[in-house]
């Protein structure tokens, strides 16, 4: 892994830098030296999200991180590493779409 994928993940989801520090468990030089080879779960994000980002399209899935579902928002899911809810989280927008409700 390198920053190229850090910055992809970044660019896919809309993430903040300190979001993806939070995410990969991370400090800041690391990112930037590219040491991420050890950290999985970047490489599982990516996969995770390159499905749904050529199916829904990059807009709609960065739109989607920050929109509150059935299980909260999906970046919250991931600041908090709760990769298995937010990888289902995933699995509802790939079947449902994006689904927007104004609360009264």
């Amino acid at each position: 892994m390198s920053t190229t994928a850090a910055q992809l993940l970044t660019e896919r989801l809309g993430l903040t830098d300190e979001e993806l520090l939070q995410i990969l468990d991370a400090d800041p030089l690391s990112v930037l030296a590219g040491e991420l080879e050890h950290k999985p779960q970047l490489r599982l994000l990516l996969a995770l999200t390159e499905e749904p980002a050529e199916q829904v399209g990059v807009p709609t899935l960065r739109r989607w991180v920050r929109t509150a579902g059935p299980a909260g928002r999906p970046v919250d899911l991931l600041v908090r590493r709760d990769f298995g809810a937010f990888e289902d989280a995933l699995g509802t927008l790939q079947a449902r779409g994006l689904v927007v409700r104004r609360t009264p």
